[in-house]
Formats: C-alpha cells, structure tokens, sequence
C-alpha cells in the first residue's frame, strides 16, 4: 500500500468520525432541546440550523466522503481483496447509503420542507412536533450509526492491511 493510500484511509478514518459527531450531537440532546423550547422556537432554530449548515467545513467533509466513499469500497473490493477488502468495501457503502443517501432521500426534503412553511402557522407547530422532529430524529440516527460503524470498519480494515504487510515481510 502507497504512502498516500495509507494517510488518505486515515484522513478518511477521521473524517468518518468526525462526520458521526455532528449527527450524534443532534441526536443526543440538539433535538431534544429545541422540542424543550416550546411553540415555534425550535422551528426557527432549526431553519437557522439548515441555512448554516452549508458552510465549507462540514459540507466539504460530508459530501466529499461520498465519492470518496466510493474509492474506498472499489479499492478494498479491486486492490486489497480478500478480508480486509471486504471491511474497506463495507465502509464505503455503509457511509455511502447509510449516511448520504439517507441524507439526500429522508432528511434534505423534510428540511425543505421546514424551510418552506410559515413559523407562525398552526400547520407548521404540528409538522415539527409530529412529523419532523421524530422522524428527522431516527433518520439522524441512522446516519450517525452509519459513518460511525464505516469509521471503525475502515479502522479495523486498515489495521488488518498493515499487519498483513508487516508479517508478509
């Protein structure tokens, strides 16, 4: 394995969890606590919440791991074969479909939807109390599970190649 590869799977190691931190911190208590501010407070924090996610860092790391995703499942599935492979191959599909696709097919179309309705409407109360808030909740999870379990696949994936290498030397 090239230098390169081994501090990219790392970078991608750590961008996996870091990725999982933010989603855990909605599911742990954000959530909680804007469904504790009562009427439309949590509304109007969620719809800043959902503009100012696009900021470069988060962004960049999120999206960016999805093609890179994608590299690291072939690698593991075309280079490293065998158990490893198959360890970076699951990692990679995991984050690919379990954190980005969620994200794209469950949570961005019920944020749209938030972004689009009235705060003061009573439509709008019910939706978040009813609607978003449990559901957008247990999609979050899923997404925090997904790039949590990608990042300790990778981990233990990456730990196997290298001990395959060192005693194969």
């Amino acid at each position: 394995m090239s230098p390169v590869v081994f501090i990219a799977l790392q970078f991608s190691i750590i961008t996996y969890a870091l990725v999982s931190g933010v989603f855990l911190a909605f599911s742990d208590f954000i959530m909680r606590s804007l469904a504790q501010t009562g009427g439309i407070g949590g509304v109007d924090a969620m719809q800043a919440i959902n503009r100012e996610v696009f900021r470069w860092v988060f962004m960049t790391l999120f999206i960016g791991m999805a093609p890179v995703s994608l590299a690291i499942a072939a690698y593991g599935g075309f280079v490293v074969g065998n158990g490893p492979g198959g360890l970076l191959v699951l990692a990679g599909l995991i984050y690919f479909v379990g954190c980005f696709g969620v994200t794209v097919f469950f949570n961005v179309p019920m944020n749209e939807t938030l972004a689009g309705m009235d705060t003061s409407s009573a439509a709008t109360s019910a939706y978040w109390a009813e609607t978003y808030l449990p559901r957008w909740t247990f999609w979050n999870s899923i997404r925090t599970a997904a790039s949590s379990v990608s990042s300790a696949l990778l981990l233990v994936g990456l730990l196997w190649m290298t001990q395959s290498q060192t005693q194969t030397v």
